[in-house]
């Protein structure tokens, strides 16, 4: 999809909103991916069951998206395997070493006035524009 597209952005992110909110005003959590992806493994037995549909939500809820809309993308096939590897173990680095993702800390974080959220929101945002300045025009490894 390269076309911009207003309404499905605004939808999307009106949606993502109200989980957030509504995952905060029922269980008193932040809807960070990372750190509710992590807590399926990691977390009390407890603890687990809401992680797990909460996942199991936005994989369903971007299926049923994908198949009942017109709304498609691509995905990427041209980047070799160890490329993929390397960059979701030092996404998963990054989300460990900044205590949270940008979920987290950038749409929950923010909406709150966190000042470590807004600082891990910007720290995150500069190193993605380097990283993609660096792979594109200087090592020219990202087509």
């Amino acid at each position: 999809m390269t076309e911009f597209t207003p309404f499905s952005a605004i939808l999307g992110g009106a949606l993502i909103g109200l989980v957030a909110t509504l995952l905060m005003l029922s269980f008193g959590r932040i809807a960070g991916a990372s750190g509710i992806a992590t807590g399926v493994v990691t977390a009390a037995r407890g603890d687990r069951s809401w992680r797990v549909a909460f996942l199991l939500g936005a994989l369903a809820s971007s299926t049923v998206v994908y198949w009942f809309t017109p709304i498609h993308f691509e995905f990427r096939t041209d980047y070799p395997h160890y490329m993929t590897i390397i960059s979701g173990l030092l996404v998963g680095f990054g989300a460990s070493l900044g205590s949270g993702c940008t979920s987290g800390h950038g749409v929950c974080g923010l909406a709150r006035l966190s000042r470590r959220s807004i600082l891990a929101t910007i720290v995150f945002f500069l190193f993605s524009a380097i990283s993609v300045y660096l792979g594109r025009h200087v090592w020219q490894i990202i087509p």
